[in-house]
């Protein structure tokens, strides 16, 4: 009996570590599903797409699956440069699943009949799931040995799209794992969220054309009421965001706040509504209203476009304080903080530089203000309003001809519209009016894909090296070897592609001294120098080469400089005590 007893144990705890076993192995599978194709050719059924993939990654967020989100997916797609609006290719698909370190990536097509007659528009769906490492389609074991991978076909009725992506996850569920803790009605009741009425009303909305305004205003009003009568007078977050969006592009502005208002913060669509309800009372110039909803946008998503939006508005607020300065003081250094934090985490807008350089101009931080614009025009050497500002800041610091310069730069491409001679003009008279503080709003598509993307999901990725990067890399490798003809032809075309590229200067600069070419140092140091200020060693290099000279007072001015881009750097220091030697 005792031998039994033991006996019976033993299978226990070994069924019981098997089975812990297993759901160990299941939870390693960490899964991607990339939005489905439409191969209908009607552009109008795109969205259902999204929606696939949108449902999919819900509902496949079981507990023996770790699924990649939709916001992480896309922002693996941006650094991998795919674009966000192209479906990408199986072996694209495949790079982004293995960037993504997952095991399973899910991807299919569909095609849509669009309603005819009396027959209602209906779906096809076909989904593949593959082993990402292996790289071959999920397959499974017959019982006669044989090997096969299936397909996932599903069709129905359009209006019956939430069933179908339920019965699509329990199938996919189901072929990598046969012993299923939950039915595939658990999936579908799970994938109804919204009642099977108010979503046929809210599908038909979308599937009316933007031009018939009020019937596809009538869809969405009656998808939300459906909704609000089976779900406790709840909102219908889906209809109420495409309403205000409707009203918006209709220029019905109050129409749009009030359904924008009603998404419920804690929505996923919230942010999205309160973003443009915010860009509603900033065009309507109720800049107080805009800051109060756009502000904790910027506290809670931490997204560069966020901040820029949010610095321009402080900033035209400020300059609508006349009567009350001090409010106009607190408006404009909340609006250069924002900036600061929107120009600092962007790597390619140009805007949040430029309107941090404008902010700094107008708060009399005028050589910090010719720094911003600096690299504004190097990434566009015909922004006449960037030459414009830059020649006004420099004129204050002193810089006489470079600001002459600038200013010609100015004369020549503000033509259109007599516009130097009108810029010119109101700063004549003490007015910074003419130029615009630069906001691009974006469409509702780059708003999805690209402005909602979760910040702590961007700070696990770290962003891609550019090929300027590695280029320059390349040149400090071969400078660093002692190969100064390999470095120079590499400089040469970074210089070539991006002609003010002031690192590549500072390099060339320094391959010019070791070769004893000081007028050509001298030349590749200061346009370093003009295209980015902040570049310590090119301020050091300069001043050794007038000490060598004998020009003391000049190797004081470029010691002082290093010093005060960086107090700290130890060449600077030491540059310093040698300086105070140099008139003794």
């Amino acid at each position: 009996m005792l031998k039994k007893t033991l006996l019976a144990i033993l299978v226990l705890v070994i069924g019981f570590i098997s089975v812990n076993a297993q759901a160990n192995n299941q939870k390693k599978d960490r899964i991607m599903v990339l939005p489905f194709e439409n191969t209908s050719n009607k552009a109008e059924f795109n969205w259902v797409g999204e929606s696939i993939a949108d449902s999919l990654t819900d509902l496949l967020n079981v507990p023996s699956l770790d699924v990649v989100s939709n916001q992480e997916r896309k922002i693996i797609q941006q650094r991998l440069k795919v674009p966000l609006t192209v479906l990408p290719s199986l072996a694209t698909s495949l790079r982004l699943a293995r960037e993504g370190r997952t095991t399973l990536l899910v991807f299919g097509k569909y095609s849509i009949i669009p309603e005819r007659d009396d027959i209602a528009a209906s779906v096809n769906i076909t989904s593949k799931i593959i082993r990402v490492q292996e790289g071959r389609f999920l397959s499974e074991d017959l019982p006669d040995g044989r090997r096969i991978t299936r397909d996932v076909n599903l069709s129905d009725a359009l209006g019956n799209l939430q069933t179908l992506q339920g019965q699509l996850a329990y199938q996919i569920l189901y072929q990598r794992d046969k012993a299923l803790a939950f039915s595939q009605n658990d999936l579908i009741e799970k994938a109804n969220k919204v009642p099977s009425k108010a979503f046929e009303a809210y599908i038909k909305g979308l599937l009316t054309p933007s031009s018939k305004v009020q019937i596809r205003a009538n869809f969405f009003i009656n998808a939300m009421r459906e909704y609000a009568g089976k779900r406790d007078n709840g909102i219908y977050a889906d209809a109420a965001l495409e309403l205000g969006h409707l009203f918006m592009n209709e220029k019905k502005y109050q129409e749009a706040i009030d359904f924008f208002s009603k998404v419920p913060q804690d929505n996923n669509h919230y942010a999205e509504a309160a973003f443009y309800t915010g860009l509603i009372h900033w065009q309507r110039k109720n800049y107080e209203q805009a800051l109060a909803v756009l502000r904790p946008l910027a506290d809670d998503l931490k997204l560069t476009s966020v901040y820029n939006t949010l610095g321009a508005i402080a900033v035209q607020a400020s300059m609508s304080q006349k009567r009350n300065q001090s409010k106009g003081a607190a408006l404009l250094n909340e609006g250069l903080e924002l900036l600061k934090k929107a120009a600092e985490s962007s790597e390619t807008e140009m805007s949040p530089l430029f309107n941090y350089g404008y902010a700094l101009y107008m708060h009399d931080d005028f050589k910090d203000a010719a720094d911003q614009f600096r690299p504004v025009l190097a990434n566009n050497p015909r922004d006449g309003e960037a030459y414009f500002l830059l020649a006004k800041a420099l004129y204050k610091v002193g810089d006489k001809e470079t600001a002459d310069q600038m200013d010609n730069q100015a004369r020549r491409f503000l033509t259109a519209d007599n516009k130097y001679a009108k810029l010119e003009s109101n700063w004549k008279n003490g007015k910074m009016s003419g130029i615009d503080l630069r906001v691009n709003q974006p469409t509702r598509k780059e708003f999805v894909s690209v402005v909602l993307i979760n910040n702590r999901a961007t700070e696990s990725i770290q962003a891609p090296i550019d090929e300027t990067k590695k280029l320059l890399a390349q040149a400090m490798t071969y400078y660093k070897d002692g190969d100064d003809n390999k470095a120079t032809t590499v400089l040469r075309r970074i210089i070539a592609s991006e002609p003010m590229h002031a690192e590549s200067y500072q390099l060339l600069g320094k391959i010019h001294l070791r070769r004893g070419d000081l007028e050509q140092a001298v030349s590749a140091f200061k346009t370093a120098l003009f295209w980015n200020n902040q570049l310590v060693d090119a301020h050091v290099a300069l001043g050794k080469i007038y000490m060598q000279r004998g020009d003391c007072l000049q190797a004081k001015n470029y010691s002082r400089s290093a010093l005060e881009v960086n107090k700290e750097d130890e060449d600077a220091k030491i540059f310093e005590r040698q300086v105070e030697r140099c008139s003794k």
